[in-house]
């Protein structure tokens, strides 16, 4: 069923136009994420969606008394009651059950009411009635639902009774998600709502959302949530929406396919105009072919034009370089403890980082992960040790809240000045490769968006060429497009990185280890985040087993059964996530083939090939090749499912 509709909306700036004829379908329980550039235009049409705003052009219909929550990506959640009191207010109409079912109890129970059989029916009739809505709604466990959600969010109970304006900025976006959640509107709308989340609570929002019985429209910069979550997206891009099925890597892939595609009828197409033209400027002045020349001109006015596809907009272009290389040891912190004024977050914390690694250091928030970077570039004191530096080591740090950029500078000036025995034009070369151009490197700082800013302070690092790249969620603040580029470039850099990111999609291009920051210290994991994530389960099933081993279950034969069991369960729950990615891996073939097939019986039915009898023969055999390549992938796909359910079951 068709929850909302956008018809024709378009949204515009005086002259401009940020987007028009959008066109976007949400049906029951729908996973949608709305993807594009920063600026292209998302969340002024989540608002427009959301009934926030009006649209210039175009309606947004909907089914009546459906229910819309909305998450502005900057909101700003204000309430004087405590937070337990305010979570209480997503329930008003169950409270409100509630308070009549005790109501109808007690009257139900007064003497004069049994005596008038005819009202005490009435009466019983509403009860049964009230009573079974209650059930439906969860009333009898919304608030083991309230506190599973509260903690999901990282509230335990000591958050509970504090004021919710006493929380800061990003505890209020989390608060007024998990709000949000409790509420459970039939639409729930998204702009960013991984902003402030550490990953633990970034994977409990996930199996959260999965299990979500409304409708989902989500814009994230998360592309590992976004997969997780969404089974189709519209992308947003020159002012013009496309529709396509499937998560976040399969857009990828479709969008790639159609672009192969469209390129392919546009060439197609200006072949056939150029010979069309040419058989006119030869013929038409000639009197024996001039009728000829002039019903080809005819048909030329009819066709209608292919605009030239394109990519998408300009993406930013650039690498680090290094000055000098760096010896192989490039740090190294044994027993260290890191902290503010003698109060420690993290002890013992140790790292030995060697040439060309690239270390992700992950944990929760508030277990001092930027105070461990800070204490390594001397910003901030180790509480206990110190962190030794190798030969030729130099450090080029990046802040996310991008403290060096505090001046009233423009962009020219911001790097010039640190470089000022570089040309001009070397420096506006370097600006124009992160998006600052034309009038761009003329803005001040302060006028900058966070965007820009991220832009800026990654130019001014890529300028400086150290073998030793530490940065503090260096991902914030870009689109995925400007992502993908600082991914490639870290991947080609040729020194080391210790970086700090919430973004997993991100830590698993880039690191090659996985450092995790507890309150008991640091641990090392040798792999990227999905092995970090494997491990991490293997670690709480091993857990679980000494916990049970703790508590007198442990005979001599029963402890070696069960820790052949637990050797058992781990070698099939590998077995089965590998079998799951090679099964998607497939399914994600046999899309593919079976697209390149469609694309090939639509050529064959063209009739500018039927007297082709050669071009009608690549076809086939192309066609026969894909078919056969699909029957083999099928066979495949059957037999490691088959395995997978009986392993499963």
């Amino acid at each position: 069923m068709i929850l909302l509709q956008a018809n024709q909306v378009a949204r515009h700036f005086g002259a401009d136009t940020l987007f028009k004829h959008i066109h976007l379908e949400i049906q029951d329980r729908s996973r949608i994420a709305l993807v594009g550039r920063n600026g292209a235009g998302k969340s002024t049409l989540l608002k427009i969606i959301a009934g926030i705003d009006e649209p210039d052009e175009g309606s947004i219909s909907k089914i009546k008394q459906l229910t819309i929550g909305y998450l502005d990506q900057h909101t700003g959640f204000q309430s004087e009651k405590p937070i337990w009191e305010e979570m209480l207010t997503a329930y008003d109409g169950l409270r409100a059950m509630e308070a009549r079912l005790r109501e109808l109890e007690y009257q139900i129970g007064q003497p004069e009411q049994i005596a008038d059989n005819d009202n005490y029916q009435r009466l019983l009739t509403e009860y049964d009635q009230l009573q079974h809505d209650f059930n439906e709604q969860n009333g009898y466990g919304y608030e083991a639902e309230m506190k599973a959600v509260l903690n999901g969010f990282q509230f335990d109970e000591s958050f509970y009774l504090r004021p919710v304006n006493s929380l800061s900025g990003g505890q209020k976006t989390r608060l007024a998600l998990a709000k949000l959640l409790l509420e459970s509107p039939d639409l729930l709308i998204l702009d960013e709502p991984t902003n402030h989340l550490d990953i633990e609570t970034l994977a409990w929002l996930e199996n959260y959302l999965q299990n979500y019985r409304g409708s989902l429209l989500i814009v994230s910069h998360d592309r590992y949530f976004l997969d997780k979550i969404v089974t189709e997206v519209y992308d947003l891009s020159r002012q013009k929406m496309t529709h396509y099925k499937g998560n976040y890597t399969r857009y990828l892939e479709l969008k790639e396919e159609q672009l192969a595609q469209d390129w392919k009828a546009f060439e197609k197409q200006q072949t056939e105009i150029n010979k069309l033209e040419d058989f006119v400027a030869r013929n038409l002045v000639r009197a024996s072919t001039t009728k000829r020349a002039q019903s080809r001109r005819k048909q030329l006015e009819k066709i209608d034009r292919l605009d030239k596809p394109v990519g998408d907009e300009k993406s930013a272009r650039f690498l680090f370089g290094i000055e000098r290389e760096s010896g192989n040891v490039v740090l190294h912190l044994e027993a260290g403890a890191i902290g503010y004024d003698q109060t420690i977050l993290s002890e013992p914390v140790n790292l030995d980082i060697r040439k060309r690694e690239a270390i992700a250091l992950v944990g929760p928030n508030g277990v001092g992960k930027s105070t461990l970077l800070k204490s390594i570039i001397k910003e901030i004191p180790f509480i206990k040790g110190d962190a030794q530096l190798g030969t030729n080591v130099s450090i080029g740090y990046y802040d996310q809240e991008q403290a060096n950029l505090r001046s009233n500078k423009t962009v020219l000036q911001e790097l010039w000045d640190e470089h000022p025995t570089t040309p001009e034009r070397d420096i506006r070369s370097v600006l124009g490769s992160f998006l600052f151009s034309g009038e761009d490197v003329e803005k001040t700082v302060p006028l900058l968006s966070g965007g820009e800013k991220a832009r800026l302070a990654l130019a001014k690092l890529s300028m400086n060429k150290e073998n030793f790249l530490v940065l503090d969620e260096p991902t914030n603040h870009l689109d995925i497009d400007s992502k993908e580029v600082l991914e490639h470039a870290l991947i080609e850099f040729n020194g080391t990185i210790l970086f700090v990111s919430h973004d997993r999609y991100f830590i698993n291009r880039i690191a090659t280890k996985i450092v995790e920051l507890s309150a008991t210290g640091s641990k090392l994991y040798l792999g990227d985040y999905d092995y970090y994530l494997e491990k991490k389960l293997e670690e709480a099933e091993l857990a679980a087993l000494q916990a049970a081993e703790s508590n007198n279950l442990s005979k001599t034969a029963e402890l070696a059964t069960s820790r052949n069991q637990f050797q058992q369960s781990k070698d099939e729950q590998r077995a089965i996530r590998s079998l799951t990615r090679k099964i998607e891996q497939l399914e994600s073939q046999l899309l593919t083939i079976e697209s390149q097939i469609e694309t090939i019986q639509v050529d064959m039915s063209n009739p500018d090939y039927f007297e082709d009898h050669q071009k009608l023969l690549t076809l086939q055999r192309q066609l026969n090749e894909l078919e056969q390549e699909q029957e083999t992938l099928l066979e495949e796909w059957e037999t490691l499912s088959l395995e997978l359910e009986n392993k499963q079951t």
